[in-house]
């Protein structure tokens, strides 16, 4: 659970020297010292102090996959799941494939009350495997790959005047297109598809968007929804295909 503190500074700088966090209003020289407190902070088991200087980092606009981690670390030390996944939901965005992040992260979804809620088709996951088996980065390489591959290949066969349906060449077609499209579809939900975590232990969800609006249904801490709509101070959420209402902005925190 614990990361050592020059692993995070030297993480923390290099993220800054390749412009992982562009947009940082407060001084470089601050932002790090800011990050050295809460590592410190961190490391001596003082998690209300990490979680502060840690958020304000991210509020001067610091977006780092290991802060993001170190975040949901933060906040399951301190008995807050709901943050803590919602941290966990971020850091997977950033750093899908760090083992520690997976690990505690599927430690914490086994703490949540809530079934899950709209789930995909146990076929479709049969089907396209490799969409639920591979990170988004690992399947948009792979696209990359594989098209740069098929070109080439291509490109042999005409300058020597070769059958292009060779049944290689079709597996090979068929392999590219499907990855393409992939990573398409991971690109376009990630850019137009939200989704929230459910952070107080219990959150009414409601019909409309005042207090006396009739309450459909009742979530917990961690769980994750879709987001159908954003209005002022709500969020119209999605649980499952027959569970949609509305709840409080400040009782959901999307991701």
């Amino acid at each position: 659970m614990r990361r050592i503190v020059w692993v995070l500074c030297m993480a923390f700088l290099l993220g800054q020297a390749f412009g992982a966090s562009p947009s940082i209003e407060a001084s470089e020289p601050e932002s790090a010292r800011t990050f050295i407190e809460g590592t410190k902070a961190y490391e001596k088991g003082n998690w209300t102090a990490a979680i502060d200087a840690f958020e304000r980092l991210w509020e001067n606009g610091v977006r780092n996959g290991l802060l993001s981690y170190n975040l949901g670390n933060a906040y399951l030390k301190n008995d807050d799941l709901g943050p803590a996944l919602l941290w966990y939901e971020r850091a997977l965005k950033q750093i899908p494939d760090d083992p520690d992040l997976r690990f505690n992260y599927d430690y914490a979804l086994t703490l949540t009350r809530d079934e899950k809620g709209e789930g995909t088709s146990p076929l479709l996951r049969i089907l396209f495997f490799w969409k639920y088996k591979l990170s988004s980065p690992a399947i948009r390489w792979t696209a990359i790959f594989l098209n740069a591959v098929l070109w080439i290949s291509l490109s042999i066969l005409v300058i020597r005047k070769k059958r292009l349906l060779r049944p290689s060449i079709v597996v090979l077609s068929a392999c590219t297109i499907l990855f393409s499209a992939t990573s398409f579809y991971n690109y376009y939900e990630s850019s137009h598809v939200q989704y929230a975590v459910i952070l107080p232990e219990k959150a009414a969800v409601r019909s409309g968007t005042t207090d006396s609006a009739t309450e459909l249904f009742v979530l917990h801490a961690g769980t994750k929804v879709r987001v159908e709509r954003d209005s002022a101070d709500h969020l119209l959420i999605r649980y499952t295909r027959d569970k949609i209402g509305w709840v409080k902005k400040t009782e959901a925190g999307v991701i």
